[in-house]
């Protein structure tokens, strides 16, 4: 008899596969459930496989549309970044994959969820607030810290040996044993060779982008266009026709295209975990590098000052903790979000920019609507618009407290040094 029913995360990959067929072995009926989250996957493929081990159904569900809009674009309008790197694609997708499983589970009538996240990563705590705030009465089934699970699979070797005496096809081997993890925003590459930090990625590994050293020699030239801080169009051209852009998903896409045909939004860090280790990852992160490089920019011509400094000092810091975190569906999670868009209504306009062999370079910017930047007041070759006698009654001020700064120094005979 059944132990009741359970939905799983399923990625079609490695540990999920073996996790299927592992729950099947404690006597759960399960739902192999898979968001279509941008990856480039084979459906129909995963489909089979997850049927052939035993899946009672299979549930794919397409949140591309709402991972853009709502997660993806709010992050480039925050420039969301952890540790002034990464860019947290991993942590961006997993409230709406969350969200979808959990929706999912209820429709099916599952009992509980499970997921492949180990216990010494981000991702369980990620998924595990997010169901227990979506569902809280849900059970949560974590192979990776069960013992009976954790000691039978030591490690990726023990895996790939129960998957081959399964007859479960898989993607990783012990030639490459490096976990992956897809999305439309990027892929993180863990574990295998590269747990040591000093060694370099083989050129191979890489997957979505092509290497900076093999791109084109042509520079390509790209419009990003932004309506209150979101990406609205995006220009380019391809095989000698201008192309224009606007749907979001498509425009996402299309970024990704670009980015990967010229190398961009390779990264390659150790990372500090949230539960306390350290990570090493590498990352190849496309399109939302060209969208976050040139969203900064154009913040310079749009952007009030003490509006940037308030949102750069909290707003960025904060939402990136939060996503990566795992806090998305959280009082702070809400409250942090509701704190993006008024600082983004000003953000208006255009970028041009240029990719060349692993780099992104802006080339300009303008703005119909906003009138922040002045060129006739912040000209060198004109008076017009500011009175240069001015700044010395605005130094004369900020000199008060400097000066008694440097009297309180003189009087303790205590020098100022660089």
């Amino acid at each position: 008899m059944s132990k009741g029913k359970v939905c799983l995360a399923y990625s079609g990959g490695l540990d999920t596969s073996v996790i299927l067929a592992w729950l099947l072995e404690q006597g759960y009926e399960v739902i192999a459930f898979m968001a279509d989250i941008g990856q480039e996957e084979d459906f129909e493929a995963a489909r089979e496989k997850a049927l052939k081990i035993g899946a009672s159904k299979y549930v794919l569900v397409d949140v591309k549309k709402q991972f853009v809009e709502d997660v993806l674009y709010p992050a480039v309008q925050t420039n969301a970044i952890y540790e002034n790197v990464y860019l947290l694609g991993t942590s961006l997708a997993r409230p709406v994959i969350a969200q979808a499983q959990i929706q999912v589970a209820e429709q099916e009538g599952c009992f509980a969820v499970s997921h492949g996240c180990t216990g010494k990563g981000n991702d369980q705590v990620r998924f595990e607030l997010s169901f227990y705030a979506l569902k809280p009465d849900v059970v949560v089934i974590t192979p990776w810290r069960d013992p009976a699970f954790f000691e039978r699979f030591a490690g990726r070797k023990d895996l790939l040996d129960y998957a081959a005496q399964k007859d479960i096809p898989v993607f990783q081997t012990k030639a490459k044993p490096w976990s992956t993890d897809e999305n439309l925003a990027h892929i993180s590459f863990e574990a295998g060779i590269l747990e040591d930090p000093d060694t370099t990625p083989p050129k191979d590994m890489w997957k979505l982008t092509i290497d900076p050293t093999d791109a084109p020699d042509v520079p390509e030239d790209i419009t990003v266009f932004f309506e209150q801080g979101k990406p609205s169009k995006l220009v380019y051209t391809e095989n000698g026709e201008k192309v224009e852009v606007t749907n979001p998903v498509d425009l996402f896409l299309a970024a990704n295209k670009i980015a990967r045909r010229n190398g961009v939004g390779r990264i390659d860090i150790v990372e500090n975990r949230f539960i306390g280790i350290k990570s090493r990852g590498c990352y190849e992160t496309p399109g939302l590098t060209i969208l976050r490089s040139t969203h900064i920019d154009l913040e310079g011509l749009t952007l009030d000052r003490e509006v940037r400094a308030i949102r750069d000092s909290f707003v960025t810091p904060t939402y990136s903790k939060v996503l990566y975190n795992g806090l998305y569906f959280t009082p702070e999670g809400e409250y942090i979000r509701s704190t993006i868009q008024p600082s983004q209504n000003t953000v208006n306009g255009q970028v041009r920019a240029r990719l060349y062999k692993g780099s992104l370079i802006i080339l300009g910017r303008s703005s119909e609507t906003e009138k922040l930047y002045d060129a006739t007041e912040s000209s060198m070759d004109e008076l017009t618009g500011f009175q240069p006698q001015d700044a010395s009654g605005f130094i004369a001020v900020q000199a008060i407290r400097i000066k008694k700064y440097g009297e309180s120094k003189r009087e303790k005979n205590e020098p100022i040094t660089l």
